[in-house]
């Protein structure tokens, strides 16, 4: 059982910054992908970023690449996402995922094992 919060989200003019934290409790943390994903009123929950279990493996969807970069520390069971260059397109919830041992880095939410209760990023324009 792993469980997840995430931190960091809030309110920034376009073209600014965030870095969301995501802290894990629970074993094996290593051991596990993690993924973001993120949720705008009256749209399905979407890919963002995804880091390997090993860290060396990393995705992105099209539309952060080059502007997002995920990471993890493993010895704070801590994943980040670092957001820069933000545009009001990216106002969402987002959300911190597990995933255990996979063979590939997983887009899909339904693969993904556990979930935190997500942290609100609203860019103005």
């Amino acid at each position: 059982q792993v469980q997840l919060v995430e931190s960091g989200g809030g309110l920034v003019q376009a073209g600014g910054s965030l870095r969301l934290s995501c802290v894990a409790s629970g074993r094996a943390f290593g051991n596990y992908a993690m993924g973001w994903f993120r949720q705008a009123p009256g749209k399905e929950r979407e890919f963002v970023a995804a880091i390997g279990w090993s860290g060396g493996d990393t995705d992105y969807a099209d539309s952060v690449k080059a502007r997002f970069s995920i990471s993890r520390d493993d010895a704070r069971k801590m994943v980040y996402l670092q957001m820069n260059s933000l545009e009001p397109e990216d106002t969402a919830g987002y959300y911190c995922a597990a995933d255990y041992l996979p063979w590939t880095l997983p887009r899909n939410p339904s693969e993904y094992d556990f979930w935190g209760q997500g942290t609100q990023v609203t860019v103005s324009s």
